[in-house]
């Protein structure tokens, strides 16, 4: 491979793991008190509760 094609290639693959590096920081150091506000996807939204 060219030395452009593995620049390329080492941008890329770097920029990625760096990505899901700091979103994986992100979620592992969140405060306990900000998880009770997350909800799952399978949670109705409050403005279809017909009781």
């Amino acid at each position: 491979m060219q030395p452009g094609g593995w620049l390329i290639m080492l941008l890329s693959v770097g920029g990625v793991t760096l990505f899901f590096g700091w979103s994986l920081f992100l979620v592992l150091t969140r405060k306990s008190v900000d998880r009770e506000h997350m909800h799952s996807t399978l949670d109705e939204p409050p403005d279809l509760n017909t009781d």
